[in-house]
């Protein structure tokens, strides 16, 4: 698919599974489970799906999936299934290595948002991408090094600090328009400074929605997930920007729906829903 000047390539990064109930917050489970089967341990699967922007003498990934940094009891603990796909594997696909990459757009700093970011080499936390700028709101870096009891575990510095260190992090500061095809929209509910992605040109419009639509079946205004530090912000910026993509047809890109990638949507009188799915770019 080609928006603007850039070319758009799905990049998959993995599987893994948390709980069912922290997914859906206060929904009940009798509800969420149609759309989303859980396992004998409550989890659900879910995927990182990043995105590949190529054009004007750059190669853009957004978000870096939740890398390989990971120890057997916590594998086990998330179920995380890496064996067929990576994000490098992918940019192999499209011809591409990681020495490639030229900018990382960072939606925010959870573990399967920038766990591929950083990679150990001869024993030491490096960037995965040599030739890239990493970006990310200073709010939410500010909050990634103090978290609270409630999402410190999230947050794991090994994902970060060393882009800190090797001096590739770029901080940002609130709304940013990116370039003529890309503008970062802060958002609050789920966390401090999460930035959405929107890719658009005359013609089409994609929201790259992070945490704060992480799949399909969170269209409904009150499935919000009970990992979020502001529900009732989420509530409002979900209002907000659903209304904005019914009105104007945007295509809403799920990071963590395993089986749909983009979906429209409409207004109805109980409030929003899937108009339609989209499998493929």
């Amino acid at each position: 698919m080609q928006i603007g000047d850039y070319k758009l390539t799905v990049i998959d990064s993995g599987y893994f599974k948390l709980d069912g109930g922290a997914m859906f917050g206060i929904i009940p489970r009798p509800l969420w489970e149609k759309t989303n089967q859980p396992d004998n341990l409550n989890r659900i699967k879910l995927i990182t799906r990043n995105l590949l922007l190529q054009g004007n003498g750059r190669n853009i990934l957004l978000d870096t999936g939740m890398g390989d940094k990971w120890d057997e009891k916590s594998r086990s603990i998330y179920d995380i299934d890496q064996n067929n796909i990576s994000i490098q594997n992918g940019l192999l696909k499209g011809g591409l290595k990681p020495e490639d990459i030229t900018d990382i757009i960072l939606t925010h700093l959870h573990f399967d948002h920038t766990g591929g970011s950083t990679k150990i080499e001869n024993g030491k936390l490096i960037p995965t991408y040599p030739s890239a700028k990493y970006y990310v709101q200073k709010q939410n870096l500010d909050w990634a090094m103090n978290p609270t009891e409630k999402d410190r575990g999230s947050y794991i510095k090994d994902n970060f600090i060393p882009l800190i260190e090797a001096g590739v992090l770029e901080l940002l500061y609130g709304d940013t328009k990116f370039d003529k095809n890309i503008d970062l929209k802060v958002v609050n509910g789920h966390t401090f400074g999460q930035q959405l992605i929107k890719i658009s040109d005359s013609i089409n419009t994609i929201l790259y929605c992070g945490d704060l639509i992480p799949t399909a079946s969170h269209i409904p205004l009150p499935y919000i997930m009970g990992y979020d530090l502001q529900p009732i912000v989420t509530l409002s910026e979900k209002k907000n920007l659903l209304q904005k993509a019914a009105d104007e047809k945007w295509m809403l890109y799920f990071e963590h729906d395993p089986d749909i990638i983009m979906a429209t949507v409409s207004k109805t009188d109980k409030g929003f829903k899937v108009e339609k799915k989209y499998n493929e770019l």
